[in-house]
């Protein structure tokens, strides 16, 4: 049976349909539009990658009898370089190994977050989903979760400053936080572990934009800037996120040169601005589109601020690498692959949609920050130009956790006319895994390797310039085995691009430790240690940990742990190991 892909895609669709239903498209685009953009350099690698699969089937003699890849990967060992420079072209070659969290999944007593409003039981809260309350107790037990990090011989760990914690009410500063955090820094550096912070993860302080309130007629205010939808507050909400970023660099730029200033803006405005799934709730791909576009725009010149503000407050090499600061964004990436009836299509159109699906979530934003432009109708072609943002992007995160179908046919998302795969409401995007093993229970996707390596070498035909590192990757399961496997099988596809020539510098597993995955709650357990709940928070090691800190310590992976965990075959069955690592 096809499977719904994930989450993420399921905002982007639930908006589409509700769009669609309405008869709309306030985007201005149309069906036939869309479908005839001419995206010839990002649709030729869907192209290949579908004839690789469906070998030499016409379009209308039916779908491949098999796509699953041999399982023909060499058992030479793969050998990472040295810590480096994460920019400097000197850092060329270089490699580091770290784990990657965000604040509000991890940390304690954290109640003035839009999440906490958002998801607390009523009358405090909305009560939507499931309480995120003390997490896994990460603010409290901050210091000593760095046992685990230098346990797993990890070099790197990317981790979020919560804002609302340093800011709780508008030009309040929390000096306690501030030290907090300090310490947190300076004890990652006494364990040779290099610190990148994230400074905007999927959160933000109740007052950017309460998620409890709906009316802002009367405008902003201290207790409600009335968040990035506002025509006032929008731009205000950007000058405070600005001026906290300068604060973090200014407070922290003597221990921290890696910097990232938001956290998948793609996913988290559709989410939680687009389609209503994240704090603040709101709804306007469903009631007000080009609001929507502006929202994004925003987010854009918010990022461009957080840049230079950095530039002008970190002024220090922590790393001795030549380099005070190193700025960069992650983005939400997938193998998005051709789709028609639940099959691999080689249909035109369904090869372009495919390609829109990733020049949306792909490359819009990179495009946007490197060059100093804005495609607000999604056609390939930037109307606008924002010469502020130009060349404000160091490095790229790339993110990356399943493969999923697209398709042309219906097109039900406007505007790009292209439906993807979400499992409740599959219209033929969703692809059966090309192993039943891939499919990932927890999250509703097929966890595929190889399109890690199908994105890397897209990013770096597109932008040969711009050092790029796997900021997140792992996968939600209970059996340590297969997050072994997920380790080093993505460690196999990111030596490959490396042996191509393509600039990635980094992994960093998400994530450290079991957390509150979002709308998902506790369910989906993607830790490298295990965190009982029923047990005072015990964190435990899982087979990952162990494979990956063996991987992290010798800088390579070996030999024997390719043939017993890696390559493109079959991965240990979920279904076979129910109740626990």
């Amino acid at each position: 049976m096809a499977r719904g892909v994930s989450r993420w895609t399921g905002w982007w669709l639930a908006a589409g349909l509700a769009l669609a239903a309405c008869g709309e498209d306030e985007s201005g685009g149309d069906a036939d539009g869309a479908a005839d953009v001419g995206l010839v350099d990002v649709g030729s690698t869907d192209a290949a990658r579908v004839d690789a699969a469906a070998g030499d089937a016409a379009p209308d003699s039916g779908p491949p009898a098999d796509m699953t890849p041999p399982d023909a990967a060499p058992a030479d060992p793969i050998a990472f370089g040295a810590f480096g420079s994460l920019t400097a072209p000197e850092g060329r070659g270089s490699f580091r190994f770290g784990v990657a969290s965000a604040a509000t999944q991890i940390e304690d007593q954290n109640r003035h977050t839009d999440w906490w409003a958002w998801s607390a039981p009523p009358p405090e809260g909305l009560g939507n989903g499931t309480p995120v309350g003390d997490a896994v107790q990460g603010y409290t037990r901050a210091l000593a979760d760095v046992d685990l990090i230098e346990q797993t011989r990890l070099d790197s760990y990317r981790f979020s400053i919560e804002w609302a914690r340093i800011e709780p009410r508008r030009d309040e500063i929390d000096e306690d936080a501030i030290a907090h955090y300090r310490a947190l820094l300076e004890e990652l550096r006494a364990r040779g572990i290099h610190p990148m912070v994230t400074v905007h993860h999927f959160s933000a302080p109740v007052w950017v934009d309460d998620p409890r309130r709906e009316d802002c007629s009367a405008g902003p205010t201290d207790e409600w800037l009335c968040g990035w939808g506002h025509p006032e507050g929008g731009p205000l909400v950007a000058a405070e996120l600005a001026e906290h970023t300068a604060l973090l660099a200014e407070r922290f730029g003597d221990l921290v040169d890696e910097w990232c200033t938001f956290n998948e803006p793609v996913n988290y405005l559709f989410a939680s601005y687009g389609a209503a799934q994240f704090p603040p709730g709101r709804n306007y791909i469903f009631d007000d589109f080009p609001r929507f576009i502006s929202v994004v725009r925003t987010v854009l010149d918010a990022h461009a601020q957080m840049y230079r503000a950095i530039e002008e407050h970190d002024v220090v090499d922590a790393d001795g690498d030549g380099e005070p600061h190193d700025i960069g964004l992650t983005l939400s990436v997938a193998d998005w692959v051709p789709a028609r009836n639940s099959q691999p299509s080689v249909e035109p159109d369904d090869v372009a949609a495919a390609a829109r699906m990733r020049y949306v979530y792909h490359l819009l934003v990179v495009d946007s920050v490197l060059g100093g432009t804005f495609d607000a109708d999604f056609d390939t072609v930037a109307e606008e130009q924002h010469p502020s943002w130009a060349g404000t992007l160091d490095w790229l995160g790339v993110q990356y956790y399943f493969r999923a179908g697209v398709t042309a046919s219906p097109p039900l998302v406007p505007g790009v006319a292209l439906t993807m795969c979400f499992g409740p409401l599959d219209f033929g995007a969703c692809l059966p895994p090309a192993d039943p093993t891939w499919y990932v229970p927890e999250m509703g996707y097929e966890f595929y390797a190889p399109g890690l390596y199908s994105v890397l070498a897209e990013y770096g035909e597109r932008y040969p310039n711009l050092p790029l590192a796997i900021t997140e990757a792992g996968i939600a399961t209970s059996v340590g085995a297969r997050r072994a496997e997920n380790v080093v099988r993505m460690l196999e596809q990111i030596g490959r691009a490396r042996g191509e020539g393509i600039d990635v510098r980094g992994y960093y597993h998400w994530t450290l430790m079991d957390n509150f995955e979002w709308a998902e709650g506790y369910g989906p357990r993607f830790g490298l240690f295990r965190v009982d709940f029923e047990d005072d928070y015990a964190r435990s090691a899982t087979e990952g940990a162990t494979v990956l800190g063996e991987i992290a310590g010798a800088r390579a992976v070996t030999t024997e742990q390719r043939r017993r965990y890696g390559g493109d075959g079959p991965m240990t069955p979920e279904a076979e190991h129910e109740g626990g690592e």
